[in-house]
């Protein structure tokens, strides 16, 4: 049998104005902007406040300004009209849905005088481009050969190496593999030298044959890769029976090569960090400002409070519809008017935390996890965490990712506290300036760091040297 029960329970749901500020707060700047910019497509009623409009409104006097708002409702609203029934003030709550005129405008601070210029692009030739510019002006290559080489040239990633293998090409293109083999061996003596390369070495073979290279070179990464590539050197120098100097010569002109060909080719615009705040000392005190001058700036669209107000002339579906989309649109301005305010407080306390950075310098970091800063703006850790996830400040030192202000600490022997990105700070600094032909190992470190009052485990020098993608002492080694 079925049985009926009722079960009382406490479930703690997000609103929906929650789970846009949640949403906006994790976003970037750019990525605002591009959101804004699609909610103005979306939702009729949104929209931009140019800056001519912004000039003229601030350009106004108030006193007029009021004047001018309380006549436009007078003449917007009807003699007939000015009586509103009982039925229609149950309907809607017109009052409670229009608000007040102030809040529906997001304000951007123009103290900020930034010159508006689109940056010029600069015309530069892709990759593929320049290869298929080779491959249709060599001769003595058949159409299907040109179709096979057009092929490969589709096949090669940004860095110039080939994505598929000979013999996949040869299958999907229904073709001898040698005749793929001999267009490949064509394509691999265009500029960039090293282009179509399948693996690393015959990218570095194919630039040391081109330019008629060191032969010892050439027969290294022949018959002994595996020896180069982690630096057995002395070992080399035993199986090929020449004198380490020789050695030494042939990694010299290795080294010279170009290990990813196709690089130049990339665009320097994908790799451009936008910074979301800047911070500006002015004497002993910090300016922060947030760089969201080019952020539309949003308001109510005046035609459709119009159609609100006119209560008889506009049928109930319209204005139920009109009613979503502004409670939507309002919900927009005021979850950017908090994500400004949120970051704006976020980053006042990571100054305080950090004052000795932004006063010295990235070597005077301190120890800072998100529970200090959620404690000091009385937000939760999460709200913290998409504040600073993928956002870049820009101060007097450069440019830093929000995250990097946060790290655990460990305890000098002196008794202070230390910040752990300190210390790969300096396990990074150490390892610069060793002997590289006789680096330092990890128990070396270990030593160097205790002479400093820095009481530090060998694997935890492993861990963060590993984690800064720093090899271990016998692949940095150079002869």
């Amino acid at each position: 049998m079925l049985n009926v029960s009722q079960r009382l329970s406490m479930q703690q749901k997000q609103s929906p104005q929650q789970v846009l500020l949640s949403t906006l707060l994790q976003l970037p700047l750019l990525n605002l902007e591009q959101r804004i910019k699609m909610e103005l497509e979306t939702n009729p009623l949104l929209e931009e406040v140019t800056e001519m409009e912004e000039e003229l409104e601030e350009d106004e006097v108030p006193e007029m300004k009021l004047e001018q708002e309380k006549d436009d409702k007078k003449e917007d609203v009807p003699e007939e009209e000015k009586e509103v029934t009982v039925e229609e003030k149950d309907e809607i709550d017109w009052d409670q849905v229009l608000g007040d005129d102030e809040k529906d405008e997001f304000h951007i601070p123009r103290e900020r005088k930034v010159e508006e210029y689109e940056q010029p692009e600069v015309n530069k030739i892709s990759l593929s481009d320049k290869l298929f510019e080779q491959l249709h002006i060599i001769k003595g290559l058949t159409e299907e050969e040109t179709q096979i080489g057009e092929y490969i040239i589709w096949n090669i990633n940004g860095d110039g190496y080939l994505l598929s293998d000979v013999p996949e090409i040869a299958e999907i293109l229904g073709v001898p593999e040698e005749k793929v083999e001999k267009v490949l061996k064509v394509i691999q003596t265009f500029e960039p030298l090293g282009i179509g390369a399948r693996d690393l070495r015959e990218c570095l073979l194919i630039q040391l044959r081109e330019k008629n290279g060191n032969r010892d070179a050439i027969d290294i990464l022949e018959k002994h890769y595996d020896d180069f590539k982690n630096k057995r050197f002395e070992k080399l120098s035993q199986k090929k029976k020449i004198p380490i100097k020789r050695v030494k010569e042939a990694l010299e002109e290795i080294s010279k090569l170009n290990p990813k060909p196709g690089e130049g080719f990339s665009s320097a615009a994908l790799n451009t960090v936008v910074p979301d705040v800047i911070v500006e000392r002015i004497d002993e005190e910090f300016v922060i400002t947030l760089n969201d001058s080019y952020v539309p700036r949003l308001r109510i669209n005046k035609m459709y409070r119009k159609m609100l107000s006119n209560r008889k002339k506009t049928p109930k579906e319209v204005k139920d519809y009109i009613r979503r989309r502004l409670e939507a649109a309002r919900w927009l301005i005021n979850s950017i008017e908090q994500r400004r305010a949120t970051i704006l407080r976020v980053m006042h306390a990571i100054i305080e935390h950090q004052r000795a950075f932004f006063l010295k310098g990235p070597g005077n970091l301190k120890p800072m996890i998100l529970k200090d800063i959620a404690e000091d703006v009385g937000m939760d850790i999460s709200t913290i965490s998409r504040v600073t996830n993928g956002k870049y400040v820009q101060t007097d030192f450069g440019v830093f990712e929000l995250k990097s202000f946060f790290s655990e600490k460990m305890r000098k022997s002196s008794g202070e506290e230390i910040s752990n990105r300190v210390i790969k700070d300096r396990i990074q600094e150490i390892i610069e300036n060793e002997n590289h032909k006789k680096p330092y190992n990890d128990d070396r470190i270990v030593e160097l760091l205790a002479k400093e009052g820095i009481p530090i485990a060998r694997r935890t020098v492993a861990k963060y040297r590993e984690q800064m993608n720093i090899p271990v002492a016998r692949l940095r080694r150079r002869i």
